[in-house]
């Protein structure tokens, strides 16, 4: 029997992203490892999946401790994949990243790496999201590995409750400059979204996105929050899962005239 745990290790920036090398790296030293990541960059894709072509797969590497995929897939078709089809038996940890760009507050939502990660915890497999605060492809990963490797030893330890995953997010400073790891909120903030109007050599019209983010949080608050503690030097860590329920409205809304419309037993 095969004691060495097995791996599986993702991301949303393509199979030779250098945060990807450095995860899987830091993941041959927990376990056996089975990669799988798209052909191109996926990032903003969230939890799509591929329905209208068939998924493609092709085994790119396969030596002892190590196998991996790529795939026409979207980062949720890369974990769907492995679970179903590919893995001889189940993961028991699955790893996103590392993501070259930060996937604090908001932007969880729009992440392929936080996607890939959720689907995991979906599928009760322990599972971590990782992101550098880099969108630099050549960026320092160094101070990143040492982070997962303390969070992924962590949870091989003590586990995490059923369907929650873990979005970390890491400063992009030295090593030693990195004040710590804090478990945080998600900040209160968003994505304001401009479109640049452009023309392209062959007279046509096309938009470009732009834009900023906008933190709604205190501007001396929010010490709680993924982005203060980026901001002042720490790695943050957001335990998230699937339930957008906003449960603190469910009686505001029925005090302001729904329950006329929603019968409830």
């Amino acid at each position: 029997m095969n004691k060495s745990p097995l791996i599986l290790v993702t991301n949303d920036d393509g199979m030779n992203a250098k945060g990807m090398e450095t995860l899987i790296s830091v993941a041959r030293k927990f376990g056996d490892v089975v990669a799988i990541s798209s052909r191109e960059p996926m990032s903003g894709m969230s939890h799509a999946i591929t329905i209208k072509v068939p998924l493609r797969v092709k085994l790119v590497e396969d030596e002892p401790g190590l196998k991996r995929y790529i795939t026409n897939g979207t980062p949720v078709d890369g974990v769907k994949l492995v679970f179903n089809s590919l893995a001889e038996r189940k993961p028991e940890l699955l790893l996103s990243g590392i993501n070259h760009g930060s996937n604090s507050s908001s932007s969880v939502l729009y992440s392929g790496t936080m996607a890939a990660a959720m689907e995991g915890a979906i599928n009760h497999i322990h599972s971590i999201g990782f992101s550098l605060l880099s969108f630099d492809p050549d960026a320092d990963f160094s101070a990143s590995a040492g982070v997962a490797e303390e969070v992924i030893q962590a949870v091989l330890e003590n586990g995490l409750p059923d369907g929650i995953c873990l979005n970390v997010n890491i400063p992009a400073i030295p090593s030693e400059k990195i004040r710590g790891i804090k478990i945080c909120s998600q900040a209160n903030g968003y994505w304001k979204e401009e479109f640049e109007k452009r023309i392209d050599p062959n007279g046509t019209t096309y938009y470009w996105l732009t834009g900023f983010f906008h933190n709604r949080e205190p501007e001396n608050g929010g010490t709680g929050t993924d982005e203060w503690a980026l901001k002042n030097g720490y790695a943050s860590i957001v335990p998230i899962n699937t339930d957008l329920t906003a449960y603190k409205v469910m009686e505001e809304l029925r005090s302001m005239g729904f329950a006329q419309i929603a019968k409830n037993d």
